[in-house]
């Protein structure tokens, strides 16, 4: 389904502020000991996910986030499908302070595409 065209000047207003990260890139992180997120709604996470990532959906993370990552330094590297919804809780996530965080460009997809890990 394709995105309103406000939905894309947000997504795209919040890039701007953000850092974005490739698929693979992200897993090197992953291995380094970021948290990878997974910000897509439960049943997209309950079909597929990448490999080792937690969920919490972009309606709730601003909420849950600090039992997952209380220290503000934390490296966090959220996802979606297409990475779109993973810049906006990206921006969320600086503007509440945290100083480490990225956007998986390309979301899911990416992941996928680059044949990274899956459960």
């Amino acid at each position: 389904m394709p995105h309103s065209q406000r939905f894309q000047q947000l997504a795209a207003d919040a890039k701007s502020r953000i850092r974005e990260v490739t698929a693979k890139a992200a897993a090197e992180q992953q291995k380094s000991g970021a948290l990878l997120v997974d910000v897509r709604e439960a049943e997209e996470f309950a079909k597929e996910h990448a490999q080792g990532a937690i969920h919490l959906s972009r309606g709730t993370i601003e909420l849950k986030i600090e039992q997952h990552a209380p220290d503000m330094a934390t490296p966090i590297v959220c996802y979606c499908g297409g990475g779109n919804r993973s810049a906006l809780v990206a921006d969320n996530l600086q503007k509440m302070g945290y100083t480490n965080v990225a956007s998986l460009a390309g979301g899911f997809k990416s992941w996928k595409d680059e044949r990274l890990p899956t459960a």
